[in-house]
């Protein structure tokens, strides 16, 4: 009986949040705020009518699964040597948004007649930013490999390692913390690092090249092991977040790694719209009106402090103005956490009611402003730009914002892949090559070429690798269908790039050039040989092949494809 009511009432939950969806998306407004808004509604509808139940305590496993889901697959796209990079520009972040947020809440607060230890704990409230909000934001807009999407993501990760302890010490304003538990948690961390560091290294490559033969195999170890990893650091004392996040880190140096992110996204998404239903839920603001004022006061500041203390030390380390300032915004909000830590201080008696109501009220305020300002973050960039001149990028040394730019893209290694790559080397332009089978990956990272795995028809790949951006595209495929498919892609995405592709027969290739393909190759016409040949001689260049394309039209007799 049980499960048939959390069956209802998670229909119930559903269909609420695809009618607020529908008209956020009706109002050109961020879905995300959409969701917190059902869950406040249904919230006050709870409390308004006792009779109606929700089971918030089921809800919270389907939240926390989506939490450790999305960090999982974050981490996925993570690799060490960006920590090593940004490493000492995001503890610097960190620190300099404790100081100056943190140390700033604690005397408001205290101008409001809040004690000490209220204030104290408050102000730590007010450093920490939300790692769901951030992490799930940056996934929408596809930007968590970029400059400003890694430092905030650094910056969070600082935050759940600081909001482990921050649980700590307030246990031991319980009578229940002891030095000997913080060693444990030190020699937990060192341990665990050790020993995912040696799996990572001598058994995930062997292990996962087995599974990633089979699609359905390879789904359900990447699932079961950034659960099994994220609930392994949770029995060691940290929280699940840190340990999802550390998962994906480990399978990050994997070539299937887009692979594993195709298969879980909607995963994903599913359980994060629960979370931030039951997130809405919790959002009590039943004595609001009072607490008003210093949660207006406090929410300034965390919505314009953090962003301008964030710019000052990224414009000390050199980085750009628009990196600055996107990773700034992106950090302008508090954290879910920060709730969790309130809640668990009011329990013990260490902070009044009415702190946990200026902290819920902040958290509203400042997650529902900050998702605009991440929403909109490049319109009002151009905005402030142009009012204020002094914000514009002049010539300085940039780190660049990379995610996967390339200027030739190679899908299929063998029969005749070899060719192009070799050609591809010979232009010193920026390549990789694209394949699906796991002996075919062995061999290019054997030769150390670029490449990555992935599916030629998956979109959210071929976004992700930056076909839209891409000068040259050639398809090595046999398989019509999914050539095809990619050259629909193509055509709609990037109608200027020169791409080459593969057919069987004539009636296949006539199709694809009304798709636009530059150049299509038979198996008794011009080969890949020649056409090489003419990629050094003329280039990328969609013009020096319309000659070329025209002649095989006229050859095909389908002179009328030629428009």
């Amino acid at each position: 009986m049980h499960g048939t009511e959390i069956f209802v009432q998670l229909g119930i939950l559903l269909i609420s949040v695809t009618v607020m969806a529908a008209i956020m998306r009706q109002l050109k407004q961020p879905l995300i705020l959409g969701h917190i808004l059902t869950g406040l509604i249904i919230g006050i509808i709870i409390t308004a009518f006792p009779a109606i139940k929700i089971d918030v305590e089921s809800f919270d496993i389907f939240a926390s699964l989506g939490i450790a889901l999305l960090l999982f697959i974050i981490g996925l796209d993570l690799k060490l040597s960006v920590f090593r990079r940004l490493g000492n520009v995001v503890f610097v972040i960190a620190l300099s948004i404790l100081l100056s947020v943190g140390g700033l809440g604690l005397i408001i607060l205290q101008l409001f007649n809040f004690n000490f230890t209220e204030a104290l704990i408050g102000g730590l409230a007010l450093f920490f930013s939300s790692t769901i909000i951030i992490v799930k934001v940056l996934s929408d807009k596809r930007e968590h490999s970029r400059l400003h999407g890694q430092i905030a993501i650094g910056v969070i990760l600082v935050d759940d390692i600081i909001a482990t302890l921050a649980l700590l010490f307030v246990a031991a304003g319980q009578g229940g913390f002891h030095i000997s538990q913080l060693l444990t948690l030190a020699l937990n961390g060192v341990l665990l690092a050790i020993t995912l560091s040696f799996v990572s290294i001598k058994i995930l490559p062997s292990l996962t090249k087995k599974f990633a033969g089979n699609r359905e195999l390879l789904f359900l170890f990447t699932l079961s092991w950034g659960i099994g990893i994220a609930s392994l650091f949770s029995w060691a004392g940290f929280s699940i977040e840190v340990g999802a996040l550390f998962a994906g880190i480990c399978l990050a140096p994997l070539p299937y790694t887009k692979e594993m992110e195709s298969r879980l996204g909607t995963l994903r998404d599913f359980f994060i719209v629960i979370f931030f239903i039951t997130l809405g839920i919790g959002l009590e603001i039943g004595s609001a009106a009072n607490s008003l004022l210093v949660a207006l006061l406090l929410s300034i500041v965390v919505i314009v402090m953090k962003p301008l203390v964030v710019m000052g030390v990224m414009r000390l380390f050199g980085y750009t103005k628009r990196t600055s300032f996107k990773s700034g915004i992106y950090l302008s909000q508090i954290s879910e956490f920060s709730i969790i830590l309130i809640a668990v201080s009011a329990s013990s008696g260490m902070v009044s009611k009415d702190m946990a109501v200026v902290m819920t009220l902040v958290a509203l305020i400042t997650i529902a402003v900050s998702t605009y300002l991440m929403q909109y973050d490049n319109a009002i960039l151009a905005k402030l730009e142009r009012r204020f001149p002094a914000l514009r990028e002049h010539q300085e040394h940039n780190k660049e914002e990379a995610i996967h730019q390339h200027e030739m893209i190679l899908f299929g290694y063998r029969k005749g892949g070899q060719e192009f790559a070799k050609t591809f080397m010979s232009t010193k332009k920026s390549f990789v090559i694209i394949d699906y089978d796991p002996l075919v990956i062995d061999v290019l990272e054997h030769r150390q070429l670029p490449h990555m795995y992935g599916d030629a028809t998956d979109t959210d790949f071929l976004h992700e690798i930056g076909t839209k951006n891409a000068k040259l595209i050639v398809s090595m495929i046999n398989d019509y269908k999914t050539t095809d498919k990619l050259a629909r892609y193509i055509h709609r995405t990037n109608p200027d790039a020169t791409f080459i592709c593969y057919a069987e027969d004539h009636d296949e290739a006539a199709e694809l050039y009304r798709l636009g393909a530059s150049y299509v190759m038979l198996p008794h016409y011009i080969g890949s040989e020649s056409i090489n040949q003419y990629i050094r001689k003329n280039g990328t260049s969609p013009a020096a092949f319309k000659s070329y394309r025209q002649k095989h039209v006229y050859g095909l007799g389908h002179a009328a494809l030629s428009d």
